[in-house]
């Protein structure tokens, strides 16, 4: 008679099932990483391939970027002192008639400026524009009846020149020597630019200064190859925003012999979150089938890492321990062989001896 009541006798029912259901098919482990396990990826988390690939967002300037910085205007502050070796726009109208002044002087190296014979040399280093101004007339009064004086600053040698290129510190700043340092890390062109007109309006009127990246340096990918037992090898490479797998490894010049054909980009997760991103590369496939399907594009920070060959792995590590045996051996067979032959040496030479004795 049955007593087992009815509400246990459904699950053991169930786990005898399953127990069957094993033995009959055998244990099988789950591979997480299987895609069927997976959903299909939505269209706006699709990684950028060979034949779709994105742009990449703004450029934000990181040390050790090179910079190129181009003054566009450049006009001191008022009130301008002049110095030596500036250039000034002098234009005087009421001249005499052989000798007009209407051309640009330098100061020279004591601060004065030759107008010509008829009018001789005047000081006008350390003066300021209308002061300049004002002293060219009183000094052209001596000679001309109502000179009328204009002059304008063309070149201003005490200024220093700013265009240039200009490495970004480790500190996310350029240097600009007497104008000081300007913090640009973390920034756009557009947001640089600004910076830098912001801080040169303490020396410049209304400054204006063109920039650009002159060297992509703060942006990179990484190529780690294993070397099959021996030493792994690990390229930084820039990165410009157009390049794919397949121009990473010809940065190797292609496949590593002591490498296999299994590739990878390990992908840094968004947000700091510990999660892998791994997206796996058909080498074949893109090689030979022409296939951009897994010719992913690469983007900063990408790690494509280039398996070893098992084969050639497992080759080396067992030299790794017979090596040393080897020499041993070898040492102990050479030093038994020069023993062996020193023993011998003896016994021949006094056998020769006894044979010429003889004769």
């Amino acid at each position: 008679m049955n007593t087992m009541p009815p509400t246990i006798r459904i699950p053991l029912l169930a786990v005898l099932a399953t127990c069957t259901l094993v033995a009959v098919t055998g244990c099988h482990s789950i591979d997480f990483y299987d895609q069927t396990l997976q959903g299909p990826v939505p269209p706006p988390m699709e990684p950028p391939r060979e034949l779709s690939m994105m742009c990449l967002p703004s450029y934000q300037i990181e040390p050790p970027d090179i910079v190129q910085i181009e003054m566009i205007k450049q006009i001191p502050l008022p009130p301008y002192r002049t110095e030596a070796h500036d250039a000034l726009m002098i234009s005087v109208v009421g001249t005499l008639l052989d000798q007009p002044i209407n051309d640009f002087y330098r100061i020279d190296g004591e601060g004065n400026v030759d107008l010509g014979p008829a009018y001789g040399k005047l000081r006008l280093a350390g003066m300021t524009i209308e002061e300049t101004q004002t002293a060219i007339h009183e000094h052209l009064s001596q000679v001309l009846r109502v000179p009328e004086v204009s002059v304008q600053l063309e070149e201003a040698s005490g200024v220093q020149q700013l265009t240039g290129v200009y490495p970004v510190g480790p500190d996310g700043s350029v240097n600009l020597r007497r104008y000081g340092r300007v913090h640009l890390a973390g920034k756009t062109i557009a947001e640089a630019k600004a910076a830098l007109e912001e801080h040169l309006a303490q020396f410049f009127d209304s400054p204006e200064v063109g920039i650009n990246v002159a060297e992509y340096r703060s942006k990179v990918y990484y190529i780690i190859a294993e070397g099959a037992g021996l030493d792994e090898s690990v390229v930084r490479e820039q990165i410009t925003g157009n390049e794919t797998v397949l121009d990473a490894l010809t940065v190797l010049g292609g496949r590593p012999q002591l490498s296999s054909k299994d590739i990878w980009i390990a992908r840094p997760a968004p947000g700091g979150f510990g999660c892998e991103q791994i997206l796996p590369v058909d080498y074949d496939a893109i090689t030979r089938g022409g296939s951009s399907a897994t010719n992913y594009q690469m983007l900063p920070g990408d790690r494509l890492f280039v398996a070893e060959d098992r084969l050639l792995a497992t080759t080396n590590l067992i030299s790794k321990f017979t090596t040393p045996i080897q020499r041993v051996l070898g040492v102990a067979s050479l030093g038994t062989s020069a023993v062996r032959g020193f023993q011998t040496l003896g016994r021949g030479f006094n056998l020769q001896r006894g044979r010429t004795n003889v004769f």
